[in-house]
């Protein structure tokens, strides 16, 4: 795989609809995805050399992702807001072009807005997964 540049990533939020349509939401600047996995510990006394032993195949598993940029129209402001004020899991999708596209239902968990008085209103977002995730190859 080349090189990925940063801004290639593509942060979309589905219209809620039977067949989901992606807009995207916004010119990112800055972004982090991450994917978390939450051990549950199985060691006991008759643990081997006292050495921890992890349950396999449980855990929680989340993915958060954050950014931050400025948003593209003032439909794509006011359907991230809506989400926001809702705090209603909407289907997100993540693109990473010639990589991964990561979808599912994410809610926001943190808008905040901010500008110079020089230069373009920008915004940061963070997303917390509400529920399973797909990740499709490009």
């Amino acid at each position: 795989m080349a090189a990925q540049a940063g801004k290639d990533i593509l942060l979309k939020i589905g219209d809620g609809g039977s067949s989901q349509s992606f807009v995207t939401v916004a010119g990112l600047r800055a972004r982090t995805i991450s994917l978390n996995a939450q051990a549950v510990d199985a060691t006991d006394g008759d643990s081997a050399g006292r050495w921890r032993e992890l349950l396999n195949g449980t855990g929680v598993r989340s993915a958060a992702v954050s950014g931050a940029g400025v948003f593209r129209d003032a439909a794509s402001d006011a359907a991230v807001r809506d989400s926001f004020f809702s705090q209603t899991a909407r289907t997100w999708r993540i693109v990473i072009p010639d990589f991964v596209q990561l979808e599912g239902p994410f809610q926001v968990a943190a808008l905040d807005y901010a500008g110079r008085h020089d230069g373009e209103a920008t915004f940061a977002i963070s997303l917390a997964s509400a529920g399973p995730l797909t990740f499709t190859a490009i």
